[in-house]
């Protein structure tokens, strides 16, 4: 074992051992950015670059596993990003679906997809929605896999969906207008009945969540990695707890 790689285990052990368990995050929000970068400073293809992110995906939920994270929702690809070129978008959703494979062979993960099913080749969608049915009594990590995903667009779909429901019900708009709460637009997001984010974690050094989990992270904990999210490691996720856990929430007080 190389020098550096013991002395990252050592700190890695160091740093587990500041952060109180009992403030840990319960739902963190991993915006996965910086594939394309990594690439082009390895100079290698742009599918390198992913293909590296989706194996540190795999490593990043064995990290939250180990920790007793209980859910995680995951930014992989945004509907902006859908207008890249197709030979990058085929690459792309054959890599997510070979690291889909690979986590529908571990048997503690409940998998649920969100996002557009309409805009991913049918393959893919297929895939996403049998690992979602086979995996939804798993118990253990809970994970959201945002494909094709926009956060605008989430909320849209669920005024959608209670307007729908609500003239199932025989209700006017009018009525839907007047009793509306939070609440009501809450329980048709694709995250309906989890927790919101308590913390939000984004690599590459952006500082903005260009529409991730818009209405949910209302109140959740920023956290801003300059890491690439390849080169994201075990101690940079227990750098971004601990700086979690030493903060003081106030939900808008």
């Amino acid at each position: 074992m190389r020098l550096p790689e013991v002395l990252y285990r050592l700190y890695g052990k160091v740093l587990k051992k500041d952060i109180p368990a009992e403030k840990l995050p319960g739902h963190i929000g991993m915006v996965v950015d910086g594939n394309r970068r990594w690439a082009k400073l390895a100079g290698a293809p742009t599918a390198h670059g992913h293909q590296a992110g989706a194996d540190n995906i795999v490593e990043f939920l064995g990290w939250c596993k180990e920790l007793d994270i209980r859910t995680v929702t995951l930014y992989m690809l945004s509907t902006d990003n859908m207008s890249r070129s197709n030979d990058e978008l085929d690459a792309l959703m054959g890599i997510i679906a070979n690291m889909l494979d690979r986590l529908a062979e571990q048997r503690d993960l409940c998998i649920q997809p969100m996002g557009a099913y309409d805009e991913l080749p049918g393959y893919l969608s297929d895939k996403l929605h049998s690992l979602g049915e086979s995996s939804k009594d798993a118990v253990g990590l809970h994970v959201n896999i945002a494909i094709g995903y926009g956060g605008r667009r989430e909320i849209v779909d669920a005024v959608k969906e209670l307007l729908l429901d609500a003239d199932a019900a025989g209700r006017s708009v009018a009525e839907v207008a007047r009793d509306l709460e939070i609440e009501d637009i809450s329980r048709f997001l694709y995250t309906r009945g989890q927790p919101d984010p308590d913390l939000v974690i984004r690599t590459s050094g952006e500082q903005r969540l260009s529409g991730f989990l818009t209405w949910q992270s209302a109140y959740s904990e920023f956290y801003f990695c300059e890491a690439l999210w390849p080169d994201f490691r075990k101690v940079d996720f227990l750098r971004a707890l601990r700086d979690f856990t030493d903060r003081q929430r106030r939900f808008g007080s």
